[in-house]
């Protein structure tokens, strides 16, 4: 379990990319599950919560994409 101080998208979804399977725990988010490179929506969340598994996961798409035409 990775625990990050702070929000930082573009650091938790590197971490994600690296591992591709675990548990991460973000101040004022909490636990943070990932699984095969995706963030999964945990199945009590917050609207907050449910944000950000959707931005952190649009993120690794676009890292993906990315790293797939390059």
């Amino acid at each position: 379990m990775r625990v990050f101080p702070v929000y930082a998208p573009k650091l938790i979804v590197k971490h994600a990319r690296i591992f591709l399977t675990g548990v991460i725990w973000v101040k004022d988010l909490g636990k943070l599950e990932f699984e095969k490179g995706r963030f999964l929506l945990p199945r009590k969340s917050q609207p907050k919560i449910k944000q950000v598994v959707q931005e952190l996961n649009e993120l690794l798409a676009a890292q993906n994409l990315e790293a797939q035409i390059a």
